[in-house]
């Protein structure tokens, strides 16, 4: 009686333990954080050249994903009456109450000074856009985008900036090429989530986000529009880093053809304006962005 009563205790341990790891990964969104963190470590690839200390992208890769957990875990406790509102978000572990918020501010918190302060070994800039990029996303983003359009740009800013501090861990400085990826990376999240808020619109809607310009309470006609246009505004970047920086003939061509690719689904979105348009384009964002990085890498 005695051993089935210690085996029911280690199995409600292990049950327990399992769960709170699952609602660590979902506190943190580690599959975005993992996204962002492999943005950053292609900008470091991407600088570096021949130059690869495997110490300092380990770094990078920690802090930076530290300093993503931290933003997201914000995130998530100024959200939490919010998430409940959508369907995607309603089981998260502090809006379910299973998690106080509390302890997800602790654990941000704690994050925050880990990431930092690893970033901050490798160099001052570096720790300091990371900073940047959570204050921005945690403290700016998360709560205009339930009141205003303007959130998507802000909400942009951060997204873009892991490029960036890839590339500056490598020596502490900004280079023009590392400008261009960040200005890639910045444009090419507007189509990438008008077309996810396109998809899951009127769970926004009942969040209160305001994340899509609308028209009569309706989504705005003009998206793909919207969307083709900062689509089309990659272009001149891609062109820029061929003619003054050290763009290779075959990265420019291909970035073009990914980039015309992206515009011609932001038609499609324009011209026919139903979900399997929507579906298209973001499916085609999440490819984007990993095939621009490694061509510009490799090629």
């Amino acid at each position: 009686m005695q051993q089935k009563k210690t085996y029911v205790a280690v199995a409600d341990e292990r049950s327990f333990l399992a769960g709170k790891i699952a609602d660590y990964a979902m506190l943190v969104k580690m599959r975005l954080s993992l996204v962002v963190v492999f943005s950053s470590v292609l900008g470091y690839l991407i600088s570096v050249g021949d130059k690869l200390l495997v110490n300092d992208l380990a770094v990078l890769v920690a802090g930076g994903m530290f300093v993503t957990f931290a933003a997201n875990a914000l995130n998530q406790v100024l959200e939490k009456d919010f998430d409940l509102l959508m369907a995607r978000t309603a089981n998260r572990p502090v809006a379910t109450g299973r998690m106080k918020s509390s302890e997800a501010v602790l654990f941000a918190g704690l994050a925050c000074l880990m990431g930092i302060g690893l970033l901050a070994t490798l160099n001052p800039l570096s720790a300091l856009l990371g900073m940047i990029s959570m204050v921005i996303y945690a403290f700016v983003y998360t709560p205009l985008k339930r009141y205003s359009t303007a959130a998507v740009a802000v909400g942009a800013v951060p997204g873009a900036l892991p490029v960036l501090i890839g590339a500056t861990a490598v020596d502490g400085r900004i280079t023009m090429m590392a400008v261009c990826l960040f200005v890639i990376q910045f444009l090419w999240q507007f189509p990438h989530f008008w077309s996810i808020g396109f998809l899951g619109f009127d769970d926004y809607k009942r969040a209160g986000y305001k994340l899509l310009p609308e028209t009569d309470s309706e989504i705005d006609r003009n998206l793909g529009l919207s969307s083709m246009f900062y689509a089309a505004l990659i272009l001149p970047v891609v062109f820029f880093a061929f003619v003054r920086l050290d763009l290779s003939a075959i990265s420019m061509v291909m970035l073009t053809i990914f980039t015309l690719i992206y515009i011609w689904l932001g038609y499609m979105l324009q011209k026919n304006f139903d979900r399997p348009s929507a579906m298209k384009l973001m499916f085609w964002s999440f490819l984007y962005l990993p095939l621009v990085l490694f061509t510009v890498w490799l090629m």
